[in-house]
């Protein structure tokens, strides 16, 4: 039995979450629905305009909140990031102990830990502004290969790529310690930028993955086709295992050989982010307890449902009953 079910690798921010009304999203001028990356002055300058509003802070990156999810589960998680040791890096440490998640890389003095402002509108729409920051410098040397070799599954958050210099190398030692240790890997696309604009690397980890998650635009960015399900017939040639989500048309599922089509379930949304991250936490936790991947998809389906009815991108109370209630 391997010490841990997945060890995610990826960005660490900590999701500054801010609900604001139309009147006063309206002078920021940005574009609804967009994440765009800023520079920690702008961060700091977004976050100041904003002191008198109660922000919450939650730990997350896109592949950190599949992770939580499958800790939350039941599942035994690991994550390979990179925080400073300001009050969000030691926030991010903290929050991670308590879900008894391994933080495998201490706190790295004098750095400035990434931030995510997440603006959520009446529409129930999100528009992030994203601070790397010290994220940004996740290389090969903060990749631990034993603790690799000690998982099922490797998770490869598709952001990463956009760090040729740093995550890049990042990517390649992680999956060389998987290989090596007979973990298998899985990787999500993250947004439909990264294959298009970094699709050799992207490609060339695609080609040693066992599973890939994405969601129906970065499925025909991956693969091409019309939609979710061209894209997702045309990725049998690239990848054993594909999971592509299509939001309210449900998801596509080809996993050991079998594929099936899990509707989705209806619900009026309040904050769209969040539902691929918990869709691909909660297949992980599914397949690596023996849940067939056709009920792990359902199961994950709902909680993603469930996710996308809430602020934020995660759940923090029933996510184990809300799994229960799915998989019965």
């Amino acid at each position: 039995m391997r010490e841990f079910d997945v060890i995610g690798l990826g960005n660490s921010l900590v999701d500054i979450l801010l609900e604001l009304t139309d009147q006063e999203f309206a002078p920021l001028a940005f574009e609804r629905g967009t994440m765009r990356l800023v520079d920690p002055p702008d961060q700091k300058r977004l976050i100041a305009a904003f002191a008198d509003h109660e922000p919450r802070l939650v730990s997350g990156g896109s592949v950190a909140n599949s992770v939580i999810a499958c800790s939350q589960l039941g599942g035994r998680g690991a994550f390979v990031g990179c925080v400073g040791d300001d009050r969000y890096g030691l926030h991010y440490v903290e929050e991670f102990e308590a879900l008894g998640i391994d933080f495998v890389n201490p706190p790295l003095v004098g750095e400035t830990t990434g931030t995510c402002v997440s603006i959520i509108t009446p529409d129930a729409e999100r528009t992030m502004r994203t601070s790397l920051a010290v994220s940004s410098h996740l290389a090969a040397r903060h990749v631990p290969a034993a603790r690799v070799a000690a998982a099922g599954w490797l998770f490869v958050e598709g952001y990463v790529f956009a760090n040729p210099s740093t995550g890049q190398h990042a990517i390649r030692e992680a999956v060389r310690a998987a290989k090596a240790g007979g973990t298998k890997v899985a990787l999500t696309c993250s947004d439909a930028f990264v294959p298009q604009a970094f699709g050799d690397p992207f490609r060339e980890a695609l080609a040693q993955s066992d599973l890939l998650f994405c969601n129906a635009t970065e499925a025909v960015a991956v693969a091409g086709g019309a939609d979710a399900a061209e894209a997702f017939a045309k990725l049998k040639g690239l990848v054993p295992a594909a999971v592509v989500t299509d939001g309210p048309n449900g998801a596509f599922v080809r996993f050991g050989g079998a594929e099936h089509h899990v509707p989705a379930f209806p619900c009026k949304p309040v904050d769209l982010t969040g539902a691929g991250d918990m869709f691909a936490g909660a297949f992980l936790y599914g397949v690596t307890h023996g849940v067939p991947a056709e009920k792990a998809a359902r199961a994950a389906n709902f909680l993603a449902m469930k996710v996308i009815t809430q602020i934020g991108a995660r759940l923090h109370h029933g996510a184990k009953e809300f799994w229960a209630q799915a998989v019965a």
